[in-house]
């Protein structure tokens, strides 16, 4: 084989499994937003192109309130969560970065715990921990907004952190060189050069809250805490129309629509490896 003979060579297999990959994660999703624009009710046959299950039908996004309660909790939810974990993940980010007494190491692995647990047990436990040990708060709007942030506070704390490494403690010094006092240099230094870091976390954290299920059902408490992906989720096997499919779309587009302007807004202010980056964790 030639590839054997010569592995230095051009890796031609490595460019048809890529887009092999491409294509296979791509035409399904391609498919559902398809018929999304179904003329008719079924999911699996084309009937013609309509705006019908986004407008018009009596089982439209906007005519039922089943999907209109979902979109709206499930945007509501990811305000909240912007909201609360980007001021709180760019202060963590700071205090880490300057952090030099003993127990850094250890902070920082707590920190980074959230990106390697896996979902359904940051799920159970967190649902354990409103039933049992915090149970005023019991399940509902609150608990998912706290679950929300627990986890994509990290996310907000690598990017701005990445952010920091890149620019670093120059900008601070010289500022300090010039008799700036220190709120000065956090508010018309540091904070400005971190614009870029923090918009692009908060694109993140609202693209993780919208697309986030685990959790968010875990700590689910009745019907009008539903989101996006659990109406998704408890009504794809059973017979709906292809509103369904346009709820998705929908929750799809707001979702790419975010990173795309985080992405461009990030580009525009930092370098192309840091954009790179934030693109990669992204996705």
């Amino acid at each position: 084989m030639t590839w054997l003979r010569n592995p230095w060579g051009r890796p031609r297999w490595l460019l048809v499994i890529t887009i092999v990959y491409i294509i296979w994660s791509i035409v399904p999703v391609t498919i559902a937003i398809l018929f999304a624009f179904n003329n008719g009710r079924s999911r699996t046959t084309w009937q013609g192109f309509s705006f019908r299950w986004f407008t018009s039908d009596a089982g439209s996004i906007v005519n039922d309130p089943a999907y209109q309660g979902a979109l709206k909790h499930t945007l509501f939810l990811a305000v909240i969560c912007v909201a609360v974990a980007t001021p709180l993940g760019v202060a963590l980010a700071l205090g880490l970065q300057r952090w030099r007494g003993p127990g850094g190491g250890t902070i920082n692995t707590v920190m980074l715990l959230p990106l390697v647990t896996p979902e359904i047990v940051m799920g159970v436990a967190l649902l354990l921990l409103f039933l049992r040990v915090f149970p005023e708060i019991g399940l509902g709007t609150t608990a998912q907004a706290i679950g929300q942030v627990t986890f994509t506070l990290s996310y907000v704390v690598v990017i701005v952190r990445g952010r920091l490494t890149s620019i670093g403690p120059e900008y601070e010094e010289a500022a300090a060189d010039l008799g700036a006092p220190p709120r000065d240099r956090m508010f018309r230094v540091i904070l400005p050069l971190l614009l870029p870091a923090i918009i692009a976390s908060a694109a993140v954290a609202f693209a993780l809250s919208i697309d986030d299920f685990v959790v968010t059902q875990y700590l689910s408490g009745n019907a009008s805490t539903t989101t996006v992906s659990m109406l998704l989720y408890s009504s794809a096997r059973g017979a709906p129309t292809p509103a369904l499919n346009a709820l998705a779309t929908v929750a799809l587009l707001i979702t790419m629509a975010t990173l795309a302007l985080a992405f461009l807004v990030y580009r525009r202010f930092a370098s192309g490896g840091e954009a790179a980056a934030v693109a990669a964790l992204e996705v």
